[in-house]
């Protein structure tokens, strides 16, 4: 049986690409949403005694949406621009009203080479060792940016002063950390 602790060690955690998920929801034309999600390109939490950060790399080529030519199009100059704009990068900068499971976590988002300050509704689930003895916790998170307000500006429009993508983007994020003592431990025991 896995028992989760609600206590979060001081120390390096290192983000797990395979168990983590970042995903968004844009309106389309008005009547419907569609959703895609990005690769977790790296992440690493670090906790000590006054607190904590995170920061984020995510990799805006990896976009899949379930229609490759929609993928094409987000990823080049009209939108993502990922020739020139090769990484997204999220710095956390403060975490306030922490109550032990929720919370909200400021930090500068930097997307299409602009750098703004989000707010994430952010929850903490807790602290885990899992089934091969790596210590392990998990973090889910969501926020609304202006695709504008980063320089996303594209205007498609069809009919009378309807947009064919909408400027809000709703984002939602799962992630799960790993203590860099059982990576280590773990790599070990590959060996």
């Amino acid at each position: 049986m896995i028992t989760v602790d609600t206590t979060l060690a001081a120390g390096t955690w290192v983000g797990d690409p395979v168990h983590s998920d970042i995903s968004f929801k844009v309106r389309h034309m008005g009547v419907g949403k569609v959703r895609g999600r990005f690769a977790l390109a790296s992440a690493a939490l670090s906790v000590g005694e006054g607190g904590g950060r995170v920061t984020a790399l995510i990799d805006p080529a990896s976009v899949r949406t379930g229609n490759e030519q929609r993928d094409q199009h987000i990823r080049s100059a009209d939108f993502l621009d990922v020739e020139k704009y090769p990484q997204i990068e999220f710095t956390s900068t403060e975490v306030r009203g922490f109550d032990g499971e929720t919370f909200i976590l400021v930090g500068e988002l930097t997307l299409h080479g602009v750098t703004r300050t989000v707010e994430m509704e952010a929850e903490f689930l807790g602290v885990v060792d899992d089934p091969s003895g790596a210590e392990r916790t998990g973090f889910s998170a969501s926020t609304t940016i202006s695709r504008a307000a980063f320089g996303v500006d594209i205007q498609l429009g069809f009919g009378a002063g309807n947009v064919v993508v909408a400027d809000t983007i709703e984002i939602a994020i799962e992630i799960e950390f790993t203590a860099t003592e059982s990576a280590a431990r773990q790599l070990a025991n590959t060996d």
